[in-house]
């Protein structure tokens, strides 16, 4: 589309399952280039060739594909910057949007040196997450299935066993029922899916444990009540460098454990995003809210008179965020104190 006589060149990639669409600007924000590629490194590098030496970064926006991309970049030693998609709206008059003027936002927030980045996790451990992650999948597929079953069960006038005892139930557990034959294929069915899911969820585990359990954080964070090693594993791997939350109360946010509130004028005007932060944090954070009472006489007690106050849903939320600002200073290097929960 032009020269590379520029000296500082600004490129932004609108990243797509099938195609990356690129955008250079120039210092003074005047586009000098754009073209649509394929999803490879190969053809992002033979289209940004002769802009390279001038292009000062690439944003990139952070989509649920762009491994590839921003870690190819980056060991070529190109200045690749990962953005917030909840920090870079458009303005919302504009009458016409596109890829094209995705990318060209892209750079030109590069250029004014207000592109809002997101945290790159660190490639070595990042497919340990992800691992990790995957379980969720499985544990939440077991406990699907599993209420399946109960349920068919509970449909014939049985009374379901427990997960734990239904778990261990064999082919002649199933023949013992007397139930039409269909019926009973589906329970032999259901029974493999469980335990095939339990099955998978545990060799992830069991890898992932053999990882971290050296790490000294993951000793730290089982300090907290409610939190053991399940629940470790999510919250040590999840917040990656606790560095780079400056205090208790950003990482309770990231952990979507504080409310999402507009105001002025000391009046509510409405909500903000509130899937702005972790999910498997929160998940975990409300997991460990939902245990702790159960063995901390304390806790429970503030939980009570919490939801007594006023529901059950917004007492557990508010004990997650206390847990998830006690991991925040604890992994600081501080001790965990009962007393400095509440």
């Amino acid at each position: 589309m032009q020269t590379t006589s520029a000296k500082e060149l600004y490129a932004g990639a609108d990243l797509h399952g099938n195609n990356v669409f690129l955008s250079i600007c120039d210092r003074e924000g005047t586009e000098v280039f754009r073209r649509r590629v394929r999803t490879t490194l190969d053809a992002v590098n033979e289209a940004m060739d002769p802009y390279w030496p001038q292009v000062q970064a690439m944003g990139i926006e952070s989509t649920f594909n762009w491994y590839w991309l921003v870690d190819g970049l980056r060991e070529q030693n190109r200045d690749v910057r990962l953005g917030n998609p909840a920090k870079m709206k458009q303005y919302k008059g504009l009458k016409h949007a596109d890829d094209a003027s995705d990318a060209r936002w892209l750079a030109e927030l590069l250029r004014l040196d207000i592109f809002p980045e997101s945290y790159i996790y660190p490639k070595e451990v990042r497919s340990i997450r992800d691992a990790l992650r995957r379980r969720q999948l499985f544990v939440r597929r077991r406990t699907q299935v599993m209420l399946s079953l109960q349920s068919l069960l509970e449909r014939y006038g049985f009374k379901a066993p427990g997960s734990r005892a239904l778990q261990q139930w064999t082919q002649a557990d199933v023949e013992a029922t007397g139930l039409d034959p269909f019926v009973q294929l589906q329970l032999r069915t259901l029974l493999e899916a469980v335990q095939c899911s339990e099955r998978l969820a545990g060799q992830i585990e069991s890898a992932v444990l053999g990882f971290i359990e050296p790490n000294p954080s993951f000793e730290q964070v089982q300090t907290v009540p409610g939190i053991g090693k399940a629940l470790g594993m999510t919250i040590v791997l999840e917040s990656g460098n606790f560095a780079r939350f400056p205090n208790a109360g950003c990482y309770a946010s990231y952990c979507r454990a504080v409310k999402s509130e507009r105001s002025s004028n000391s009046r509510k005007k409405g909500e903000n995003n509130k899937r702005n932060g972790n999910p498997f944090l929160a998940w975990a954070f409300v997991e460990a809210a939902s245990f702790a009472p159960r063995f901390y006489p304390e806790i429970q007690s503030w939980y009570d008179r919490k939801k007594k106050k006023r529901n059950a849903i917004v007492a557990k939320k508010a004990l997650a965020a206390k847990l998830s600002k006690a991991v925040w200073h604890v992994m600081n290097g501080e001790e965990y104190v009962m007393g400095m929960l509440f």
